[in-house]
């Protein structure tokens, strides 16, 4: 897939900004803060409808304030109350037309080739991205949440069934969560039936998320261990093990009943510590993603560049997994991550990608490029949300 073209009306820093995209490699220069990321951002969010680097809404679009960094004076521009990204993606299928419209108060619009569409489902799955920043460096010595968020991406790319299914587990986790707190003031019969009820769903919902998760990995940990295998010289084994919550006798495959079983057997045994805490302790939000290098924990013993290898090693596997299950090349989204990575990791990078993928890489300066990239390369000037070819 290609992305030709993006649109930005009242998003981030943007007010109204076009732009085009001609070279299977596209760089973005200038200093920081002046809209680099956002616009890789936009680009992540017509593929997953998430930011990794906003909870709302609101956030997104357009203030004032972007203009300034400071608070302006009563008669300046009011903020925006609503912004847009629109795309052009080629794909093997044809050219397809995108359109995001987000609002302060959180209500959305979806359009594919003109047509609104009611359901978030309808709409993911038509642009695939990897994103790599230098915030994914604490994937792996950061808190268990950051690696179920990124297998969780993952999926959605894989399939975007997967995202339906983990907005509904979170509702019903959110309905139980408030059950219990209710629980720990009375226990009445009538709450403790109602418990029962949001049991079943919880471990209905939450068992379809499992085994996706535990397949997901399956299938990219091999493609990781390849990859880190290369860049490290061969002298470093990485593991890539899924661990979740509820475990049960069997593999990624076991039938569903299997793991019903084994997770209604260990909201029984927490019931009592769930009630004390009012909060649900058992499920797949409290799964965990382990990476060892050499049989020792990545996390808290390897080192800075062992870790930074292993990240690069990962992000390497997506591309490769969405490329085979999907079809297409994804299009790969590189925001600041070279001056996070050493020479040889950055040339291995590089050389990984070649033309084989669609990439937008941000970048303060050109330096880390060699002459035959920056010949073959797009090359892009941001400043204060304008965007124009580099001089």
């Amino acid at each position: 897939m290609y992305l030709k073209s993006l649109h930005l009306r009242q998003f981030r820093n943007y007010i109204d900004q076009a732009v085009s995209f001609h070279a299977p490699k596209v760089i973005l220069v200038g200093d920081n803060a002046q809209g680099k990321s956002n616009l890789l951002e936009a680009v992540e969010l017509l593929s997953t409808l998430k930011s990794h680097r906003a909870l709302r809404d609101r956030e997104l679009i357009w203030h004032p304030d972007y203009q300034t960094g400071t608070a302006l004076p009563p008669d300046s521009p009011q903020p925006a109350t609503s912004g847009q990204i629109a795309a052009t993606l080629e794909r093997q299928a044809g050219t397809v037309d995108l359109k995001l419209l987000f609002r302060t108060n959180g209500h959305r619009a979806f359009a594919l080739n003109g047509e609104n569409l009611r359901k978030r489902l309808d709409f993911l799955g038509t642009l695939n991205v990897v994103q790599f920043s230098s915030l994914d460096l604490e994937l792996v010595r950061g808190s268990p949440e950051r690696r179920r968020v990124w297998l969780d991406t993952l999926l959605t790319q894989l399939e975007p069934i997967y995202d339906h299914l983990l907005r509904q587990y979170h509702q019903v986790l959110r309905q139980r969560n408030h059950l219990l707190k209710q629980l720990q003031e009375s226990s009445q019969a009538s709450l403790q039936s109602e418990l029962a009820l949001w049991d079943a769903q919880l471990v209905t919902l939450g068992a379809r998320l499992i085994r996706r998760r535990a397949r997901a990995i399956e299938r990219i940990a091999p493609i990781a261990q390849a990859w880190h295998r290369a860049i490290s010289g061969a002298r470093e084994i990485l593991d890539v093990r899924y661990t979740p919550n509820v475990r049960w006798d069997g593999d990624s495959h076991a039938e569903p009943e299997q793991i019903h079983q084994a997770f209604f057997e260990k909201i029984q045994q927490r019931a009592i510590a769930e009630l004390a805490q009012g909060t649900s302790l058992v499920g797949p939000h409290r799964d965990e993603v382990e990476f060892t290098i050499n049989e020792t924990p990545a996390r808290q013993y390897g080192s800075q560049g062992q870790q930074r290898t292993l990240v690069l090693a990962l992000k390497l596997a997506e591309l490769k997994l969405i490329s085979e299950v999907v079809g297409e090349s994804p299009v790969l989204l590189l925001d600041d991550v070279l001056a996070e990575l050493d020479l040889t990791r950055q040339n291995q990078l590089l050389d990984a990608i070649a033309d084989r993928f669609q990439t937008l890489i941000t970048t303060t300066h050109l330096n880390a490029f060699d002459a035959q990239w920056l010949q073959a390369s797009q090359i892009l000037s941001v400043r204060s949300g304008q965007i124009v070819p580099a001089a």
